[in-house]
Parts: structure tokens; sequence; C-alpha cells
């Protein structure tokens, strides 16, 4: 009676951790920057090298990297609406700040 060797089955890249990710990316060789990735990225990244396409699906993917660049510039409108005494526009604004804000914890 011999010992059956079980084939080594991956991790699905959404179960592996960012090490793991960076492991494997530094071994496929085609990706450059990966120590500089989130995980989101690592397995954007991987799955364009591997030639894995997303199934798209209902929900939109925010990065909170874009998020937060247009936080700031909401919050620059505001500050000139608050400096021309506009305060129905600051608050209109102070509102989408918030509700950015609210897709950044959502996204993480």
């Amino acid at each position: 009676m011999g010992k059956k060797e079980k084939e080594k089955k991956e991790k699905p890249l959404d179960k592996m951790t960012a090490k793991e990710l960076r492991e494997l990316g530094l071994s496929i060789g085609g990706i450059t920057g990966v120590h500089g990735m989130n995980k989101a990225e690592l397995i954007a990244a991987i799955k364009q090298e591997r030639g894995i396409v997303d199934e798209a699906g209902g929900k939109k993917s925010f990065d909170v990297r874009q998020i937060k660049v247009k936080i700031k510039e909401v919050r620059v409108k505001r500050l000139e609406a608050v400096e021309a005494g506009k305060m129905k526009l600051a608050d209109a604004f102070r509102r989408k700040i918030s509700n950015l804000k609210k897709k950044t914890r959502r996204a993480a």
C-alpha cells in the first residue's frame, strides 16, 4: 500500500494574505512594483497577468485612494464657498464629503 500523493491546490486569490500574494506576484515575474501594492491591487495584477477575467458583478468596486482624492477636491470647493459666504453651498459640500467618507469605509 503506497501513499497517494495529493495535488497541491492553490488557495483562491481572495483567501490569500497580502504576503502570499506578493510572493506569488514575484514568482510570476510579469508584475512590477509588487511591494508597493495593497491586496486589491495585487489580486487585480495577478488576474490580469494570468488572463483571468472578472465577471461583472452588481456592485461597483471603489478604490479608496480615488475617493480620498475626490474628498480633497470637494474640501477645497467647500472652503471657497465658506469664504464667499455661500453657506447653503458649503453645507451641500459638507454632506458630499460625509457621503464620500462613508464610501471609503465600505470600500475598505
